[in-house]
Protein backbone atom coordinates (compact mmCIF):
# COMPACT_ATOMS: atom_id res chain seq x y z
CA UNK A 1 0.00 0.00 0.00
CA UNK A 2 1.16 3.55 -0.59
CA UNK A 3 2.10 5.62 2.43
CA UNK A 4 1.56 9.39 2.61
CA UNK A 5 4.01 12.00 3.70
CA UNK A 6 4.58 11.86 7.43
CA UNK A 7 4.50 14.82 9.80
CA UNK A 8 5.02 14.58 13.55
CA UNK A 9 6.54 16.51 16.42
CA UNK A 10 10.10 15.31 15.76
CA UNK A 11 12.44 17.93 14.23
CA UNK A 12 11.88 16.67 10.71
CA UNK A 13 9.96 19.59 9.24
CA UNK A 14 12.35 21.40 6.93
CA UNK A 15 14.75 18.46 6.71
CA UNK A 16 14.84 18.65 2.93
CA UNK A 17 13.78 22.26 2.70
CA UNK A 18 10.39 23.84 2.26
CA UNK A 19 8.78 26.67 0.37
CA UNK A 20 7.93 29.98 1.98
CA UNK A 21 6.07 33.05 0.82
CA UNK A 22 9.03 35.38 1.36
CA UNK A 23 11.24 36.98 -1.24
CA UNK A 24 13.69 34.69 -3.02
CA UNK A 25 17.22 35.78 -3.86
CA UNK A 26 19.76 34.14 -6.13
CA UNK A 27 22.45 31.91 -4.63
CA UNK A 28 25.05 34.40 -5.79
CA UNK A 29 23.24 37.31 -4.12
CA UNK A 30 22.83 35.25 -0.94
CA UNK A 31 26.62 34.82 -0.66
CA UNK A 32 27.01 38.58 -1.14
CA UNK A 33 24.42 39.33 1.54
CA UNK A 34 26.02 36.95 4.04
CA UNK A 35 29.40 38.58 3.46
CA UNK A 36 27.91 42.02 4.05
CA UNK A 37 26.18 40.90 7.24
CA UNK A 38 29.29 39.38 8.87
CA UNK A 39 32.38 39.69 6.66
CA UNK A 40 34.85 38.08 9.07
CA UNK A 41 32.80 34.99 9.97
CA UNK A 42 34.45 31.81 8.65
CA UNK A 43 32.68 30.49 5.55
CA UNK A 44 34.79 27.44 4.71
CA UNK A 45 37.86 25.76 6.17
CA UNK A 46 39.86 23.00 4.47
CA UNK A 47 42.92 21.71 6.28
CA UNK A 48 45.01 24.52 7.70
CA UNK A 49 43.51 27.25 5.51
CA UNK A 50 40.11 28.85 5.15
CA UNK A 51 38.07 31.71 3.78
CA UNK A 52 35.92 34.21 5.58
CA UNK A 53 32.61 35.19 4.04
CA UNK A 54 34.21 38.35 2.63
CA UNK A 55 37.14 36.41 1.18
CA UNK A 56 34.85 33.85 -0.44
CA UNK A 57 32.72 36.61 -1.93
CA UNK A 58 35.74 38.39 -3.38
CA UNK A 59 37.40 35.24 -4.75
CA UNK A 60 34.17 34.02 -6.36
CA UNK A 61 33.53 37.38 -7.99
CA UNK A 62 37.02 37.42 -9.52
CA UNK A 63 36.73 33.85 -10.78
CA UNK A 64 33.27 34.51 -12.19
CA UNK A 65 34.69 37.32 -14.28
CA UNK A 66 37.43 34.98 -15.50
CA UNK A 67 34.86 32.30 -16.40
CA UNK A 68 32.84 34.80 -18.38
CA UNK A 69 35.85 35.27 -20.69
CA UNK A 70 35.71 31.60 -21.72
CA UNK A 71 32.04 31.58 -22.62
CA UNK A 72 30.26 30.83 -19.34
CA UNK A 73 26.83 32.47 -19.27
CA UNK A 74 23.44 31.89 -17.66
CA UNK A 75 22.54 28.22 -18.02
CA UNK A 76 26.04 27.03 -18.94
CA UNK A 77 27.27 23.94 -17.16
CA UNK A 78 30.67 24.37 -15.53
CA UNK A 79 32.42 21.03 -15.07
CA UNK A 80 34.35 21.02 -11.78
CA UNK A 81 36.99 18.27 -11.65
CA UNK A 82 38.46 19.18 -8.27
CA UNK A 83 39.06 17.37 -5.00
CA UNK A 84 37.68 18.73 -1.74
CA UNK A 85 39.34 22.12 -1.47
CA UNK A 86 38.76 25.83 -1.10
CA UNK A 87 39.00 25.99 -4.88
CA UNK A 88 36.00 23.70 -5.26
CA UNK A 89 33.84 26.01 -3.13
CA UNK A 90 35.05 29.14 -4.93
CA UNK A 91 34.39 27.51 -8.33
CA UNK A 92 30.88 26.49 -7.36
CA UNK A 93 29.97 29.94 -6.06
CA UNK A 94 31.54 31.60 -9.11
CA UNK A 95 29.31 29.49 -11.37
CA UNK A 96 26.23 30.59 -9.40
CA UNK A 97 27.34 34.22 -9.69
CA UNK A 98 27.02 33.92 -13.47
CA UNK A 99 23.77 31.97 -13.38
CA UNK A 100 25.66 28.88 -14.51
CA UNK A 101 25.21 25.30 -13.27
CA UNK A 102 27.98 23.60 -11.24
CA UNK A 103 28.59 20.15 -12.72
CA UNK A 104 30.96 18.25 -10.39
CA UNK A 105 32.90 15.16 -11.41
CA UNK A 106 35.59 13.06 -9.77
CA UNK A 107 39.03 14.54 -10.47
CA UNK A 108 40.22 10.95 -11.04
CA UNK A 109 37.85 10.15 -13.91
CA UNK A 110 39.59 8.46 -16.84
CA UNK A 111 39.76 10.70 -19.88
CA UNK A 112 37.21 8.73 -21.88
CA UNK A 113 34.56 8.88 -19.16
CA UNK A 114 35.28 12.55 -18.52
CA UNK A 115 34.89 13.29 -22.22
CA UNK A 116 31.51 11.54 -22.24
CA UNK A 117 30.31 13.61 -19.29
CA UNK A 118 31.38 16.98 -20.64
CA UNK A 119 29.87 16.17 -24.03
CA UNK A 120 26.54 15.61 -22.29
CA UNK A 121 27.00 18.79 -20.27
CA UNK A 122 28.27 20.81 -23.27
CA UNK A 123 30.55 22.56 -20.80
CA UNK A 124 32.50 25.50 -22.21
CA UNK A 125 35.16 25.01 -19.51
CA UNK A 126 36.51 22.28 -17.24
CA UNK A 127 38.07 23.38 -13.96
CA UNK A 128 40.96 21.55 -12.32
CA UNK A 129 42.62 19.79 -15.27
CA UNK A 130 46.10 20.36 -16.64
CA UNK A 131 46.50 22.66 -19.61
CA UNK A 132 47.74 19.73 -21.66
CA UNK A 133 44.21 18.33 -21.80
CA UNK A 134 42.85 21.38 -23.57
CA UNK A 135 41.92 21.03 -27.20
CA UNK A 136 41.46 17.72 -28.94
CA UNK A 137 41.55 15.68 -25.72
CA UNK A 138 38.31 17.26 -24.53
CA UNK A 139 36.93 18.66 -27.75
CA UNK A 140 37.68 21.76 -29.75
CA UNK A 141 36.55 25.08 -28.30
CA UNK A 142 36.48 23.85 -24.72
CA UNK A 143 38.72 25.62 -22.22
CA UNK A 144 40.60 24.22 -19.23
CA UNK A 145 41.52 26.14 -16.08
CA UNK A 146 44.05 24.36 -13.83
CA UNK A 147 43.62 24.66 -10.09
CA UNK A 148 46.33 27.32 -9.79
CA UNK A 149 44.43 29.56 -12.23
CA UNK A 150 41.29 29.66 -10.10
CA UNK A 151 42.67 32.64 -8.14
CA UNK A 152 42.93 35.21 -10.97
CA UNK A 153 44.51 38.55 -10.18
CA UNK A 154 43.85 41.88 -11.79
CA UNK A 155 40.08 41.37 -11.92
CA UNK A 156 37.45 43.23 -9.92
CA UNK A 157 36.08 41.55 -6.80
CA UNK A 158 32.96 43.72 -6.75
CA UNK A 159 29.55 42.00 -7.00
CA UNK A 160 28.38 41.15 -10.49
CA UNK A 161 25.03 41.83 -12.05
CA UNK A 162 22.56 39.45 -10.41
CA UNK A 163 21.89 36.17 -12.23
CA UNK A 164 19.92 33.01 -11.38
CA UNK A 165 21.10 29.51 -12.23
CA UNK A 166 18.22 27.61 -13.90
CA UNK A 167 19.43 24.52 -12.00
CA UNK A 168 21.66 24.77 -8.97
CA UNK A 169 23.57 21.51 -9.57
CA UNK A 170 24.03 18.74 -12.14
CA UNK A 171 25.91 15.78 -10.64
CA UNK A 172 26.65 12.66 -12.66
CA UNK A 173 25.78 8.99 -12.43
CA UNK A 174 27.08 6.00 -14.34
CA UNK A 175 23.51 4.88 -14.94
CA UNK A 176 22.12 1.36 -15.10
CA UNK A 177 22.99 1.20 -18.80
CA UNK A 178 26.68 1.66 -18.07
CA UNK A 179 26.85 5.05 -19.76
CA UNK A 180 27.10 8.37 -17.90
CA UNK A 181 24.09 10.57 -17.29
CA UNK A 182 23.56 13.95 -15.68
CA UNK A 183 20.96 14.41 -12.98
CA UNK A 184 20.04 18.06 -13.35
CA UNK A 185 18.25 19.63 -10.40
CA UNK A 186 14.71 20.84 -10.93
CA UNK A 187 15.37 23.71 -8.52
CA UNK A 188 16.78 27.01 -9.69
CA UNK A 189 19.54 28.70 -7.73
CA UNK A 190 17.12 30.61 -5.51
CA UNK A 191 16.77 30.72 -1.73
CA UNK A 192 14.23 32.37 0.56
CA UNK A 193 16.23 33.60 3.57
CA UNK A 194 13.11 33.74 5.76
CA UNK A 195 12.13 30.15 4.92
CA UNK A 196 12.53 27.06 7.09
CA UNK A 197 16.12 25.90 7.37
CA UNK A 198 16.87 22.52 5.75
CA UNK A 199 18.77 19.51 7.08
CA UNK A 200 18.40 20.62 10.73
CA UNK A 201 21.03 23.32 10.14
CA UNK A 202 21.24 26.54 12.13
CA UNK A 203 23.08 29.65 10.86
CA UNK A 204 25.56 29.52 13.75
CA UNK A 205 26.44 25.87 13.12
CA UNK A 206 29.65 24.32 11.89
CA UNK A 207 29.32 21.35 9.53
CA UNK A 208 32.14 18.80 9.22
CA UNK A 209 32.14 17.28 5.75
CA UNK A 210 34.51 14.34 5.13
CA UNK A 211 32.74 13.14 1.96
CA UNK A 212 33.84 13.98 -1.60
CA UNK A 213 31.93 16.94 -3.01
CA UNK A 214 31.54 15.37 -6.45
CA UNK A 215 28.98 13.03 -4.84
CA UNK A 216 25.47 14.40 -4.41
CA UNK A 217 25.03 13.96 -0.64
CA UNK A 218 28.18 15.83 0.39
CA UNK A 219 27.44 18.49 -2.24
CA UNK A 220 23.89 19.07 -0.94
CA UNK A 221 24.87 19.27 2.73
CA UNK A 222 27.82 21.56 2.00
CA UNK A 223 25.84 23.92 -0.22
CA UNK A 224 22.91 24.19 2.17
CA UNK A 225 25.22 24.86 5.10
CA UNK A 226 27.06 27.53 3.12
CA UNK A 227 23.87 29.22 1.93
CA UNK A 228 22.34 29.29 5.40
CA UNK A 229 25.43 30.92 6.88
CA UNK A 230 26.96 27.92 8.63
CA UNK A 231 30.71 27.30 8.70
CA UNK A 232 31.72 24.42 6.41
CA UNK A 233 34.74 22.40 7.56
CA UNK A 234 35.95 20.26 4.64
CA UNK A 235 38.30 17.33 4.95
CA UNK A 236 40.51 16.93 1.91
CA UNK A 237 39.87 13.19 2.19
CA UNK A 238 38.22 11.02 4.79
CA UNK A 239 40.32 9.95 7.75
CA UNK A 240 38.57 8.58 10.85
CA UNK A 241 40.72 10.26 13.45
CA UNK A 242 40.93 13.52 11.51
CA UNK A 243 37.12 13.61 11.28
CA UNK A 244 36.76 13.40 15.06
CA UNK A 245 39.53 15.95 15.49
CA UNK A 246 37.75 18.39 13.17
CA UNK A 247 34.48 18.01 15.10
CA UNK A 248 36.24 18.69 18.40
CA UNK A 249 38.41 21.54 17.12
CA UNK A 250 35.61 23.45 15.41
CA UNK A 251 32.93 22.52 17.95
CA UNK A 252 30.85 21.23 15.05
CA UNK A 253 27.14 20.73 15.62
CA UNK A 254 26.55 18.69 12.45
CA UNK A 255 28.53 15.98 10.67
CA UNK A 256 27.81 14.05 7.47
CA UNK A 257 28.86 10.39 7.29
CA UNK A 258 28.26 7.22 5.36
CA UNK A 259 28.30 3.81 7.09
CA UNK A 260 31.77 2.98 5.73
CA UNK A 261 33.08 6.06 7.53
CA UNK A 262 31.14 5.14 10.65
CA UNK A 263 32.73 1.68 10.65
CA UNK A 264 36.24 3.06 10.36
CA UNK A 265 35.63 5.58 13.13
CA UNK A 266 34.16 2.87 15.36
CA UNK A 267 37.21 0.66 14.76
CA UNK A 268 39.62 3.27 16.10
CA UNK A 269 41.17 2.19 19.39
CA UNK A 270 38.70 3.05 22.12
CA UNK A 271 41.14 5.40 23.83
CA UNK A 272 41.54 7.32 20.55
CA UNK A 273 37.81 7.48 19.80
CA UNK A 274 36.93 8.52 23.33
CA UNK A 275 39.76 11.05 23.44
CA UNK A 276 37.80 13.67 21.48
CA UNK A 277 35.13 15.88 23.02
CA UNK A 278 32.05 15.38 20.85
CA UNK A 279 29.60 17.01 23.25
CA UNK A 280 29.09 19.78 20.68
CA UNK A 281 27.47 17.41 18.16
CA UNK A 282 23.74 17.85 17.72
CA UNK A 283 23.18 15.83 14.51
CA UNK A 284 25.03 12.89 12.97
CA UNK A 285 23.55 12.47 9.49
CA UNK A 286 24.20 9.18 7.74
CA UNK A 287 23.04 8.07 4.29
CA UNK A 288 24.20 6.83 0.86
CA UNK A 289 24.39 3.11 1.73
CA UNK A 290 22.71 0.61 4.09
CA UNK A 291 23.90 0.81 7.68
CA UNK A 292 24.38 -2.58 9.38
CA UNK A 293 22.14 -2.79 12.44
CA UNK A 294 25.05 -3.63 14.74
CA UNK A 295 26.88 -0.48 13.64
CA UNK A 296 23.83 1.73 14.04
CA UNK A 297 23.28 0.31 17.53
CA UNK A 298 26.93 0.96 18.42
CA UNK A 299 26.64 4.63 17.44
CA UNK A 300 23.34 4.99 19.28
CA UNK A 301 24.92 3.51 22.39
CA UNK A 302 27.95 5.78 21.98
CA UNK A 303 26.35 9.16 21.19
CA UNK A 304 22.68 8.65 22.06
CA UNK A 305 19.71 7.98 19.76
CA UNK A 306 18.58 11.58 19.39
CA UNK A 307 21.76 12.59 17.56
CA UNK A 308 21.74 9.78 14.99
CA UNK A 309 19.54 10.57 11.97
CA UNK A 310 19.37 8.60 8.73
CA UNK A 311 18.08 9.79 5.37
CA UNK A 312 17.19 7.76 2.29
CA UNK A 313 16.70 9.52 -1.04
CA UNK A 314 18.05 9.49 -4.56
CA UNK A 315 19.92 12.30 -6.24
CA UNK A 316 16.67 12.77 -8.15
CA UNK A 317 15.02 13.99 -4.93
CA UNK A 318 11.44 12.86 -5.58
CA UNK A 319 10.88 11.59 -2.03
CA UNK A 320 13.02 11.32 1.09
CA UNK A 321 12.59 9.20 4.18
CA UNK A 322 14.11 10.15 7.52
CA UNK A 323 14.41 8.26 10.79
CA UNK A 324 15.81 9.31 14.15
CA UNK A 325 17.75 6.91 16.31
CA UNK A 326 14.86 6.81 18.76
CA UNK A 327 12.42 5.78 16.02
CA UNK A 328 14.92 3.25 14.71
CA UNK A 329 15.06 1.47 18.06
CA UNK A 330 11.32 0.83 17.65
CA UNK A 331 11.65 -0.03 13.92
CA UNK A 332 15.04 -1.69 13.79
CA UNK A 333 16.46 -1.80 10.28
CA UNK A 334 14.14 0.82 8.80
CA UNK A 335 15.22 3.92 6.89
CA UNK A 336 12.12 5.80 8.03
CA UNK A 337 8.85 7.17 6.70
CA UNK A 338 8.44 9.59 3.79
CA UNK A 339 8.46 13.26 4.74
CA UNK A 340 7.58 14.78 1.37
CA UNK A 341 5.64 12.28 -0.71
CA UNK A 342 4.34 8.74 -1.03
CA UNK A 343 5.89 5.27 -1.22
CA UNK A 344 4.34 2.21 -2.84
CA UNK A 345 5.68 -1.35 -2.97
CA UNK A 346 4.77 -3.25 -6.14
CA UNK A 347 5.41 -6.65 -7.65
CA UNK A 348 6.92 -7.22 -11.09
CA UNK A 349 3.53 -6.68 -12.75
CA UNK A 350 3.01 -3.33 -11.01
CA UNK A 351 0.44 -4.57 -8.49
CA UNK A 352 0.58 -2.82 -5.12
CA UNK A 353 1.65 -5.13 -2.31
CA UNK A 354 0.45 -5.21 1.32
CA UNK A 355 2.64 -4.37 4.35
CA UNK A 356 5.62 -6.71 4.90
CA UNK A 357 5.54 -7.98 1.32
CA UNK A 358 8.76 -7.23 -0.53
CA UNK A 359 8.86 -5.73 -3.99
CA UNK A 360 10.06 -2.73 -5.98
CA UNK A 361 10.02 0.64 -4.23
CA UNK A 362 8.05 3.31 -6.10
CA UNK A 363 8.14 6.97 -5.16
CA UNK A 364 5.75 9.85 -5.82
CA UNK A 365 6.58 13.38 -4.79
CA UNK A 366 4.06 16.05 -3.91
CA UNK A 367 5.59 18.86 -5.96
CA UNK A 368 3.86 20.05 -9.12
CA UNK A 369 7.20 20.79 -10.78
CA UNK A 370 9.82 18.08 -11.45
CA UNK A 371 12.63 17.71 -8.94
CA UNK A 372 15.12 16.74 -11.67
CA UNK A 373 15.63 15.82 -15.28
CA UNK A 374 18.13 13.45 -16.87
CA UNK A 375 20.56 14.23 -19.64
CA UNK A 376 21.65 11.01 -21.31
CA UNK A 377 18.99 8.68 -19.84
CA UNK A 378 15.27 8.23 -19.30
CA UNK A 379 13.57 7.80 -15.90
CA UNK A 380 11.68 4.66 -14.90
CA UNK A 381 8.06 5.76 -14.52
CA UNK A 382 4.55 4.37 -14.39
CA UNK A 383 1.06 5.81 -14.43
CA UNK A 384 0.03 8.04 -11.56
CA UNK A 385 3.27 9.99 -11.24
CA UNK A 386 5.25 7.09 -9.73
CA UNK A 387 8.99 6.70 -10.30
CA UNK A 388 11.46 3.98 -9.32
CA UNK A 389 15.16 4.23 -8.52
CA UNK A 390 15.50 0.48 -8.81
CA UNK A 391 15.37 -0.35 -5.10
CA UNK A 392 13.73 -3.35 -3.51
CA UNK A 393 12.06 -3.13 -0.10
CA UNK A 394 8.95 -3.40 2.05
CA UNK A 395 6.80 -1.33 4.39
CA UNK A 396 5.73 -2.27 7.89
CA UNK A 397 2.25 -1.64 9.27
CA UNK A 398 3.26 1.86 10.39
CA UNK A 399 4.55 2.88 6.97
CA UNK A 400 8.27 2.57 7.77
CA UNK A 401 10.42 1.58 4.80
CA UNK A 402 12.96 -1.27 4.90
CA UNK A 403 15.35 -1.60 1.97
CA UNK A 404 16.59 -4.79 0.35
CA UNK A 405 18.90 -5.36 -2.59
CA UNK A 406 18.95 -3.07 -5.58
CA UNK A 407 16.52 -4.15 -8.27
CA UNK A 408 19.03 -3.13 -10.92
CA UNK A 409 22.01 -4.69 -9.12
CA UNK A 410 23.67 -1.40 -8.26
CA UNK A 411 26.64 -1.92 -5.94
CA UNK A 412 27.07 0.47 -3.01
CA UNK A 413 30.73 0.45 -2.04
CA UNK A 414 32.09 2.89 0.52
CA UNK A 415 29.12 5.20 -0.02
CA UNK A 416 29.61 5.36 -3.82
CA UNK A 417 27.31 3.86 -6.45
CA UNK A 418 28.80 1.43 -8.97
CA UNK A 419 26.65 0.10 -11.80
CA UNK A 420 27.67 -3.42 -12.91
CA UNK A 421 26.85 -2.69 -16.55
CA UNK A 422 29.45 0.07 -16.64
CA UNK A 423 32.22 -2.17 -15.26
CA UNK A 424 31.14 -5.08 -17.46
CA UNK A 425 31.29 -2.89 -20.56
CA UNK A 426 34.91 -2.02 -19.75
CA UNK A 427 35.87 -5.66 -19.01
CA UNK A 428 34.28 -6.86 -22.21
CA UNK A 429 36.56 -4.59 -24.20
CA UNK A 430 39.53 -6.82 -23.34
CA UNK A 431 40.23 -9.13 -26.28
CA UNK A 432 40.71 -12.20 -24.07
CA UNK A 433 37.34 -11.87 -22.34
CA UNK A 434 34.43 -13.93 -23.64
CA UNK A 435 31.79 -12.77 -21.17
CA UNK A 436 31.62 -11.36 -17.69
CA UNK A 437 29.34 -10.47 -14.81
CA UNK A 438 29.96 -7.98 -12.05
CA UNK A 439 28.34 -8.30 -8.65
CA UNK A 440 28.68 -6.82 -5.19
CA UNK A 441 29.89 -9.07 -2.39
CA UNK A 442 29.50 -8.18 1.29
CA UNK A 443 32.52 -6.54 2.86
CA UNK A 444 32.91 -5.62 6.52
CA UNK A 445 34.71 -2.38 5.76
CA UNK A 446 33.13 -0.97 2.60
CA UNK A 447 29.67 -2.53 2.78
CA UNK A 448 30.24 -4.25 -0.57
CA UNK A 449 33.16 -4.76 -2.92
CA UNK A 450 33.07 -4.98 -6.70
CA UNK A 451 33.64 -8.61 -7.72
CA UNK A 452 34.18 -9.56 -11.37
CA UNK A 453 33.39 -13.02 -12.72
CA UNK A 454 35.18 -13.33 -16.05
CA UNK A 455 34.92 -15.99 -18.73
CA UNK A 456 38.49 -16.05 -19.98
CA UNK A 457 41.57 -18.23 -19.86
CA UNK A 458 44.00 -17.21 -17.10
CA UNK A 459 46.72 -18.13 -19.60
CA UNK A 460 45.66 -15.22 -21.77
CA UNK A 461 45.00 -12.57 -19.11
CA UNK A 462 45.90 -12.28 -15.44
CA UNK A 463 44.04 -10.32 -12.75
CA UNK A 464 46.94 -7.86 -12.69
CA UNK A 465 46.80 -7.34 -16.46
CA UNK A 466 43.02 -6.99 -16.45
CA UNK A 467 43.05 -4.40 -13.66
CA UNK A 468 45.70 -2.41 -15.52
CA UNK A 469 43.47 -2.51 -18.60
CA UNK A 470 40.46 -1.35 -16.56
CA UNK A 471 42.37 1.43 -14.80
CA UNK A 472 42.54 3.23 -18.14
CA UNK A 473 38.74 3.08 -18.42
CA UNK A 474 37.28 3.30 -14.93
CA UNK A 475 37.71 5.55 -11.91
CA UNK A 476 39.47 3.81 -9.02
CA UNK A 477 36.44 3.07 -6.83
CA UNK A 478 34.76 1.20 -9.72
CA UNK A 479 37.67 -1.21 -10.21
CA UNK A 480 37.03 -4.82 -9.14
CA UNK A 481 38.53 -5.63 -5.75
CA UNK A 482 38.44 -9.33 -6.67
CA UNK A 483 38.44 -11.20 -9.99
CA UNK A 484 37.32 -14.78 -10.57
CA UNK A 485 37.94 -16.67 -13.80
CA UNK A 486 35.44 -19.24 -15.07
CA UNK A 487 35.29 -21.35 -18.23
CA UNK A 488 31.54 -21.34 -18.88
CA UNK A 489 29.36 -18.64 -20.47
CA UNK A 490 27.84 -16.20 -18.00
CA UNK A 491 25.01 -15.06 -20.26
CA UNK A 492 22.24 -16.96 -21.99
CA UNK A 493 21.40 -16.84 -25.68
CA UNK A 494 19.40 -13.66 -25.15
CA UNK A 495 22.44 -12.01 -23.56
CA UNK A 496 20.89 -12.00 -20.09
CA UNK A 497 22.84 -12.57 -16.89
CA UNK A 498 21.40 -13.54 -13.49
CA UNK A 499 23.53 -11.43 -11.19
CA UNK A 500 21.35 -12.16 -8.17
CA UNK A 501 21.87 -15.89 -8.64
CA UNK A 502 25.61 -15.51 -9.10
CA UNK A 503 25.77 -13.40 -5.96
CA UNK A 504 23.72 -15.88 -3.92
CA UNK A 505 25.95 -18.76 -4.99
CA UNK A 506 29.03 -16.89 -3.81
CA UNK A 507 27.57 -15.68 -0.57
CA UNK A 508 26.37 -19.18 0.17
CA UNK A 509 23.20 -18.21 1.96
CA UNK A 510 19.83 -16.63 1.29
CA UNK A 511 18.99 -13.18 2.57
CA UNK A 512 16.44 -13.44 5.43
CA UNK A 513 12.86 -12.59 4.54
CA UNK A 514 11.19 -9.64 6.27
CA UNK A 515 9.92 -10.50 9.72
Amino acid sequence: MSRPAHHDTTPMDGVVGARSSGRAVSFGRRITDLAAADPQRPAVTCGPTGLTRAELEAAANRLARRLSTVGVTVGSMVTIALPNSLEFIVAMVAAWKLGAIPQPVSPRLPLRELRSVIELAESPVVLGLDRGMEGTSLGEGRSVLPIEELWPSGLSDEPLEDAVSPAWKAPTSGGSTGTPKLIVSGDAGLIKPDGPRPLLLDPDDSLVMPGPLYHNGPLVWTCQALLWGAHVVLLQRFDPEATLAAIAEHRAEVVYLVPTMMKRIWRLPEQVREGFDLSCLRVVWHLAEPCPPWLKQAWIDWLGPDRIIELYAGTEGQVATVITGTEWLAHRGSVGRPINGDISICDAEGNELPPRAEGEVWLRGRRKSPTYHYVGASPRRREGGWESLGDCGWLDDDGYLYLGDRMLDMILTGGANVYPAEVEAAINEHPAVQSCAVIGLPDEDRGHIVHAIVEASPDRVSPHDLNGFLAERLVAYKLPRSIEFVDEPLRDEAGKVRRSQLRAERIGRERPAPS
